[in-house]
């Protein structure tokens, strides 16, 4: 069994996205701010923290359906985060956990109904959040 070593480079990613906490965001995107910020931390390294944060349960990944590639969002002490949906808004990247009693109700139908069963842990609707839609009602 491997032992967690924390490390600083560990220590600068996680606190990215605990200051990120509502945004899926790219091993590209953390890269480009890391380097911002004077973090010399190269792109190998990134990945093999997003992996074992991801394994850890401290990060969950996504597959951004549009930009074909992967994205991250922490979750930290949220253990029921891989029980319910998310919604991202396609405008500004603010991610929502849809966690409501209507979830289970939608489980339920999908599960009776259709035969399916909904696997939250990978799932993310995509839409327009209350505040970007307000914008663009101003335009």
């Amino acid at each position: 069994m491997q032992k967690n070593y924390r490390t600083k480079s560990r220590d600068r990613i996680l606190m990215f996205f605990k200051n990120h906490k509502e945004q899926t965001v790219s091993a590209a995107r953390l890269h480009e701010y890391l380097q911002e910020q004077d973090n010399k931390v190269n792109l190998a390294t990134i990945y093999r923290n997003l992996d074992r944060m991801t394994e850890d349960g401290v990060l969950i990944k996504y597959m951004d359906s549009q930009e074909d590639k992967a994205v991250y969002q922490y979750i930290g002490d949220n253990d029921n985060c891989h029980e319910h949906l998310h919604m991202k808004c396609m405008k500004c990247g603010k991610v929502t956990h849809l966690e409501c009693s209507f979830m289970k109700e939608i489980m339920e139908h999908l599960q009776l109904q259709h035969k399916f069963a909904l696997q939250c842990r990978k799932s993310i609707l995509y839409g327009l959040c209350d505040n970007c839609i307000d914008k663009k009602q101003e335009i």
